[in-house]
């Protein structure tokens, strides 16, 4: 066959492309580990940024997110919408998203507690919800009482640089700390309100100036993702309420 010839420019033609495709998925299987290993990381720390230690660990290495993780998150619960202990299921490895499709009987949510240097006890939740232009997530972290927040930490897909993009900020992030999630008996979450008239509110935040419906988006993810464990959070307040 003419090496100029048009089925020859063919047969080279589909054969580098096949040549190319399998060096390419050889390539992408070699990396898997690697970048699955990189997401674990990067979760570890977001969940540890909810109780105020995740910053310090930006760039240290798997080993050190790895080591400080094991060090203050004591246990991973799954619950469900009944607020009781699922067994033989791994809370690490749960999307909170994907569990919020299924119907609510069928819902595994996980729950990471924390033991910090001075012995207290933290409970902390993932987040799921929609911004502006994409999804946003987190984790919040609540005092044993269940009632208080700790702390939080925010991501986005898209949000808008300045803007919406502020929710994943340590000033912004820093507002939720003291507020309270229960009014009397009654969940009602935190908002997130543009008056600017939050200081004296133990449930709401300022928004983000230029960003009301990330802000929203945000005041959403949390009264939904968080009601899913008014459950679990009652039981825990029974429990402390007859240990004192």
């Amino acid at each position: 066959m003419k090496r100029d010839s048009n089925s020859y420019i063919f047969l080279y033609s589909i054969v580098m492309v096949v040549v190319v495709a399998v060096l390419l998925a050889l390539v992408s299987s070699g990396l898997k580990p690697a970048q699955q290993e990189n997401i674990k990381m990067e979760k570890r720390i977001d969940i540890l940024k909810s109780i105020g230690l995740g910053e310090s660990l930006e760039g240290a290495g798997q080993a050190a997110v790895s080591e400080a993780y094991s060090k203050y998150i004591k246990q991973e619960l799954v619950v469900g919408s009944d607020g009781k202990t699922v067994e033989g299921v791994h809370a690490f490895d749960l999307d909170l998203r994907d569990e919020l499709t299924k119907p609510a009987s069928e819902r595994q949510l996980p729950v990471f507690v924390a033991t910090l240097d001075d012995g207290a006890v933290k409970y902390i939740f993932p987040l799921a919800g929609q911004g502006l232009w994409g999804q946003i997530w987190g984790y919040l972290s609540v005092s044993a009482d269940m009632n208080t927040v700790y702390g939080t930490s925010f991501g986005h897909k898209s949000e808008t640089p300045g803007l919406g993009a502020d929710i994943a900020t340590v000033g912004f992030q820093n507002r939720f700390k003291g507020k309270k999630l229960f009014e009397g008996s009654d969940f009602v979450s935190v908002a997130v309100k543009k008056s600017g008239n939050t200081a004296d509110n133990p449930h709401a935040i300022d928004a983000i100036s230029g960003a009301t419906l990330t802000s929203e988006g945000v005041a959403n993810m949390l009264l939904h993702s968080l009601s899913e464990y008014r459950s679990f959070m009652e039981s825990k307040k029974k429990e402390g309420a007859r240990n004192e």
